[in-house]
């Protein structure tokens, strides 16, 4: 029998890696995260922290690319530059 106490929201997961939610949300639907670390009831997911650990940084022994988190996570947006031209001026 599961020991439900031991399993976690994926916010959890996300402070635990110092990730946003998003990314835990695409470590899942990605597979980095495999289905056997976590429950799933409806829309619900709960996950044995302790394995995703494992299954995250094991990945090296398994030949698989690392998960690198980009170094802009956590970082404030940025504001992009757009230059449409003279609005003024017919196409």
């Amino acid at each position: 029998m599961t020991d439900l106490a031991k399993f976690v929201p994926i916010e959890s997961v996300a402070k635990h890696f110092m990730v946003s939610i998003s990314t835990a949300r695409a470590w899942v639907r990605q597979g980095h995260i495999p289905p056997d670390t976590y429950l799933k009831i409806g829309n619900t997911y709960r996950f044995d922290l302790q394995k995703v650990v494992d299954a995250l940084t094991n990945r090296q022994h398994l030949k698989q690319k690392p998960i690198v988190v980009s170094e802009k996570e956590g970082k404030e947006p940025q504001q992009l530059e757009l230059d449409f031209g003279n609005p003024d001026e017919d196409i």
